[in-house]
């Protein structure tokens, strides 16, 4: 081994370089704004600072693959709370999947908004960017305090992305998304905050967790960490899940950035940053609060996999999808075995991968024949073979099929569910797994082999002549060749997860 490698795994570098993943995204972001006008330039720099941060984050997966980390603190506001940049295990495989799917989805959005003419291009492209610098930087937090900065700048800056039709039903959505994510759960995060501080002194990221130790009552630490389950609203643990489909009015690329890069991801990796760096596996355990967060997200996966299989709007069907499979991250991290950990870490990237295929997928539709409804789908594969094809390859993730992604962490699960000898859980995957199935299929069913009735309702603004759009499928085809890669060479996410594990 290298040794420079190996002198890194035994202890922390410190390197700017997470803190310019950030800078990268934001100088894009001035630059989107000032190039105003300047279609091609603008685009060009969306594409650019997309790989620049790629290439940034991939720099430093060497050195967490081997085990060590990367710090970069810039200033202290408190004793114990410093605005600071820790690269760790948990944090890479957040940052890699966000800075690699930008990189997709700033493609597939260019294509997007210019074959249907959007308005406000350049705002659109500035929000997106200044979203993933958000996420890399919530990826890359090395404390609570650092992180809720990132947490609370993600929900402001995608607002405008939500509201981006400026009708009055993106009105209702945005307004439901606001009052969730940067209102009512406030209360509760700011009270935990507050009671991690007092009880704490700090408020850094620690292996076995901050709180695990401190002398408090069982019962104040509960209380602490429902405060950060109501808190991080993000995760869209029912019932605190209805701004992610009511965010649904926005543009497909924003709901891709919403469901598989950026905003849901935040929201769970929040929650696994409380669970093993804050209160610690065995705290958990001795609280008995990971079987009751398990059966609250059990519940969560069940419901919103029934919702689902009644949705008829393609979009809505992926949002309630997108609650259940969230679930599935935290299930994981809540069952603390450790196979159950590293399945729920390496879903993350599984259901990354798959849903931005499914929603690219959705927005390939609405783009070449303005459908947004599965019944009005009969026969669409023959003419969007590839879109459709690609929405099966996604599904199939999504279900658990190998050699998909998601077969790699619901495998996982399941052995997690064994080894913590908790069988209902198992149950809960196997039935899940079969409602994926059931409101998946149908949609591919639907579209290769029924047949389009002649008295079906044209969609509003439907063109005579349904077919491919290059810049639009062509993402949404790499990203489900990708998902199936991923199934077959899991390492890089597996490596990362068991850092975690330790």
């Amino acid at each position: 081994m290298d040794a420079a490698v190996s002198a890194a795994s035994a202890e922390a570098v410190e390197s700017v370089r997470p803190l310019l993943a950030v800078v990268v995204a934001l100088a894009a972001a001035a630059a989107i704004l000032l190039l105003h006008g300047r279609d091609n330039l603008r685009d060009a720099v969306t594409l650019c600072a997309s790989v620049v941060m790629f290439l940034i984050v991939a720099s430093m997966a060497p050195v967490v693959l081997a085990g060590g980390t990367i710090e970069y603190n810039m200033f202290q506001i408190l004793p114990g709370a410093d605005f600071a940049f820790r690269v760790d295990a948990l944090g890479m495989v957040f940052a890699s999947v966000s800075s690699f799917l930008w990189m997709a989805a700033a493609v597939y959005s260019i294509g997007y908004m210019r074959s249907l003419e959007e308005h406000a291009q350049t705002r659109f492209f500035a929000c997106f960017a200044v979203s993933l610098a958000a996420a890399v930087g919530g990826a890359f937090a090395a404390n609570l305090f650092t992180l809720v900065i990132f947490y609370e700048a993600l929900s402001l800056v995608t607002y405008p992305l939500v509201y981006h039709h400026e009708n009055e039903e993106s009105w209702h959505g945005s307004r439901t998304y606001l009052v969730y994510l940067a209102g009512a759960s406030k209360t509760a995060l700011l009270a935990a905050l507050a009671l991690t501080y007092y009880l704490a002194g700090s408020f850094d990221f620690v292996p076995g967790g901050l709180l695990n130790g401190v002398t408090a009552s069982p019962l104040l630490l509960s209380v602490v960490y429902l405060c950060y389950l109501a808190g991080f609203a993000k995760a869209a643990i029912m019932p605190l899940h209805a701004w992610l489909p009511s965010a649904m009015v926005a543009p497909t690329p924003v709901s891709a950035l919403l469901h598989a890069v950026a905003v849901v991801k935040m929201g769970v990796f929040c929650v696994l940053r409380v669970i093993f760096n804050v209160f610690g596996v065995d705290l958990m355990e001795t609280l008995s609060l990971g079987i009751a967060t398990a059966y609250v997200v059990s519940f969560t996966i069940i419901t919103a996999s029934i919702y689902a299989l009644t949705r008829d709007d393609l979009k809505a069907r992926l949002a309630y999808s997108t609650v259940s499979q969230l679930s599935y991250i935290i299930l994981g991290a809540a069952m603390l075995s450790p196979a159950a950990i590293v399945g729920g870490i390496v879903h993350i990237a599984g259901h990354a991968l798959s849903k931005i295929t499914l929603f690219f997928c959705a927005g390939s539709i609405y783009c070449a024949s303005r459908r947004k409804k599965i019944s009005q789908l009969a026969g669409i594969g023959h003419k969007l073979p590839w879109t459709m094809a690609a929405f099966f390859i996604g599904s199939l993730g999504m279900i658990g099929v190998p050699p998909s992604g998601g077969f790699i962490s619901k495998w996982y699960l399941v052995l997690g569910a064994v080894e913590a000898h908790e069988l209902v859980f198992l149950v809960v995957l196997l039935v899940s797994t079969v409602l994926n199935a059931a409101y998946f299929l149908p949609v591919t069913y639907t579209a290769f082999f029924k047949k389009e009735s002649a008295a079906r309702d044209r969609a509003e603004g439907e063109p005579k002549e349904i077919r491919e759009i290059p810049m639009v499928a062509i993402p949404l085809v790499v990203t489900a060749l990708l998902s199936l890669l991923m199934g077959l060479y899991p390492g890089y996410f597996l490596t990362l997860a068991r850092g975690v594990v330790g």
